[in-house]
């Protein structure tokens, strides 16, 4: 893991856009198509304003959230809508995006076609990655169901999670998915942030699930 602290948090974003960018385009000089993970949320939306702007190949560049509720598009808690206006936009609206979500009622209806979409989109080649509080990643949440399966060496791509005060069903890439990414980068900010992710570090990972994804990370942070 290595830390970057900044002194603010617009050059935060703006520093991470760059480094996002040079990442992807090291990436499509390797290979045909890249895949680019991302979370959702408002707190990453300056970093895809930025990034949008850049000029990639982004035909070549698949997109996809590190989770998603399992909720319509048009739904007001979806993050597809907030990531195809912020990021899959300007320069970039030639990416393409994988949804998480299909119609059902529940995600293990329809999980293995979903999934069946996504394997020749792995592995990750560039991830971006938030944390909360309670040292969370993507919908990896301490003592959810779905947690043990998540973190699990032989995880499948995408796992459902559930947790009695979340509204709704979640579906996440796994930590293998998310931790053998080729570049990964989390963000964070404030100071209850950074103190979290130390006290992570003396924890069962199945209490502080984001240290299933911190080998060679980049951990970028401002005060906020």
């Amino acid at each position: 893991m290595n830390f970057i602290k900044y002194p603010d948090a617009d050059m935060m974003m703006m520093d991470v856009a760059n480094v996002l960018a040079d990442d992807l385009a090291e990436a499509l000089h390797a290979k045909d198509r890249v895949t680019f993970a991302v979370p959702g949320g408002t707190t990453p939306g300056p970093i895809f304003d930025a990034l949008s702007a850049v000029d990639l190949p982004w035909e070549r560049v698949n997109v996809m959230l590190t989770d998603e509720r399992w909720v319509p598009e048009g739904h007001e808690r979806s993050n597809t809508a907030l990531i195809k206006a912020r990021l899959i936009t300007n320069r970039a609206v030639g990416a393409r995006f994988l949804p998480f979500y299909a119609p059902s009622e529940q995600p293990e209806d329809v999980l293995s076609d979903v999934e069946a979409a996504l394997f020749a989109a792995m592995p990750v080649d560039v991830a971006l990655l938030g944390m909360g509080a309670d040292m969370h990643t993507a919908s990896l949440f301490p003592d959810s169901n779905g947690l043990t399966a998540a973190l699990a060496d032989d995880a499948p791509i995408l796992v459902p999670v559930r947790k009695p005060e979340l509204p709704d069903v979640r579906v996440s890439l796994s930590a293998r998915v998310l931790n053998s990414a080729m570049r990964k980068h989390l963000v964070i900010k404030g100071d209850d942030k950074k103190a979290a992710l130390i006290a992570a570090g003396d924890l069962p990972v199945e209490k502080a699930p984001i240290k299933s994804v911190l080998s060679g990370a980049d951990v970028h942070w401002n005060r906020g």
